[in-house]
């Protein structure tokens, strides 16, 4: 039922009222009693919500309502409201027809695979647990969900700017002084415009594209592309924009465009943010198909990198780890586990101003993080399992004194590079990809990998 961002899909067919009845009743009856319910701009989401409320409800459980509501913005409020259990009703970068429900613990992590699990048998055995007719739980409205999550983000940035300038002055920490940076912030028409009041109050000159919450989102994609981001691109590069910021439709993900309207790849970003967050003998969490030049950037200042399996479920539960200060995903996924475990778009975006405030250019940040020849493909085959099993098989036979792990399909770690073969979880398509330092060594790691293919399909 669930993946492992929640469960979505279109509207009428995957999802349905049904679907979200079933969850909130699921959740009361797993033990989640107090539960906080936001949503994304899709219209089909209020209804949605009407139903995963009345679920809780008729089980004995209490709601509270958030309305229209950033996705961190609901994680954030499980813990401020004292509640068991979030669900943000969205389907995040999918297009307009999806709809979906995530559901979040106190800490702001994602459910895991038990807590999923859990809910899951529920809902499939129909194992409610009704409340008597004297017994329904209440549903009420909380309207300052949003403004809580600004003001953490403004704390958060007014911390880190006071103490680097502690650190640099040697003295008690200075009050904080305004950003005074222009950014443009394409909110995509979706739920993020917290970035924009929040870097407002930092100081910061906002202009914004895609306002306007709107759930069919007729600005662009919901996805931050950068085909999709081409707008917000030459609206920064024609005008005295210091960083341009993009969200998806919850702004759990942002990704962001330099000075001179270049947009900042999601590896490159990942290292500038974990370089930034980490110091010497650290830990940063990345998924298994993050770039080598991540590892050599970090490298250089002696942090050290874990891998997880791909998606920001697994990249919160390695950040939930002592001794991990940084989490993050190149495809815009990004935490900081002090603050919160849950990817923090409208976070990401007001650390990224702070940090050019305070070095200057995000291109020349960008320009510092090596670029290595890397290789993506996508193969059909309606015998994903099969061939997997085989390639596992494969790669234990052929190298056996190289680093190969199986956390996330099968990856190997070469002296030249790496390869990863994966098969993905909701098309029947195996995915693979190989990066080297060198154009030469990654041609021949793709070639390996299609020989390998080859004979796990024959």
């Amino acid at each position: 039922m669930f993946g492992t961002s929640g469960v979505r899909g279109p509207i009428g067919e995957e999802i349905t009222a049904e679907t979200a009845l079933a969850v909130g009743r699921a959740l009361p009856s797993c033990g989640y009693d107090h539960v906080v319910v936001g949503r994304d701009p899709r219209e089909t989401g209020a209804v949605l919500v009407d139903a995963l409320a009345s679920g809780v409800r008729e089980c004995g459980g209490d709601v509270v309502e958030l309305g229209l509501a950033a996705t961190p913005t609901v994680a954030r409020s499980v813990a401020e409201l004292d509640a068991d259990a979030g669900v943000s009703v969205t389907a995040s970068h999918n297009p307009a027809p999806d709809n979906g429900l995530k559901l979040w613990t106190p800490s702001g992590q994602a459910f895991d695979e038990r807590r999923r699990g859990e809910i899951t048998a529920c809902v499939e055995n129909e194992a409610w647990e009704f409340a008597d007719w004297d017994a329904f739980g209440d549903r009420r409205r909380d309207e300052d969900a949003t403004e809580r999550h600004r003001d953490a983000l403004v704390a958060a940035v007014r911390g880190a700017t006071s103490g680097s300038e502690t650190a640099l002055s040697g003295g008690e920490p200075s009050v904080a002084t305004p950003l005074d940076e222009t950014v443009v912030v394409d909110v995509g028409n979706g739920a993020g415009g917290v970035t924009a009041v929040a870097l407002d109050r930092l100081g910061c000159s906002v202009q914004t594209l895609n306002g306007q919450p709107d759930g069919r989102f007729p600005g662009r994609p919901s996805e931050p592309t950068a085909e999709n981001c081409a707008l917000l691109q030459t609206t920064v590069a024609n005008s005295p924009a210091t960083v341009g910021i993009a969200h998806d439709g919850d702004a759990d993900r942002t990704m962001v465009v330099d000075e001179t309207g270049g947009f900042v790849s999601g590896d490159a970003l990942l290292a500038i943010l974990a370089r930034e967050a980490a110091a010497p003998g650290d830990t940063v969490a990345v998924p298994v198909d993050t770039s080598l030049a991540v590892d050599d950037t970090l490298a250089e200042h002696d942090v050290h990198v874990t891998r997880t399996a791909v998606g920001d479920v697994f990249v919160a539960e390695a950040a939930s780890e002592d001794g991990v200060v940084f989490g993050g995903e190149p495809s815009g996924a990004w935490i900081w586990p002090d603050e919160t475990l849950c990817p923090d778009g409208p976070l990401a975006a007001c650390h990224v101003v702070e940090l050019v405030a305070r070095e200057g250019s995000l291109s020349a940040l960008a320009d510092g993080v090596a670029s290595y020849p890397i290789h993506r493909e996508n193969v059909e085959t309606d015998r994903k399992t099969a061939v997997m099993e085989r390639v596992a098989e494969l790669a234990s036979e052929r190298y056996p004194d190289e680093d190969v792990t199986t956390l996330d399909g099968i990856r190997v770690a070469r002296e030249s590079g790496w390869f990863l073969i994966r098969d993905s979880g909701t098309q029947p398509l195996i995915r693979v990809t190989a990066e080297a330092r060198e154009e030469t060594a990654a041609s021949r790691l793709r070639e390996e990998v299609s020989a390998m293919l080859d004979s796990a399909q024959a």
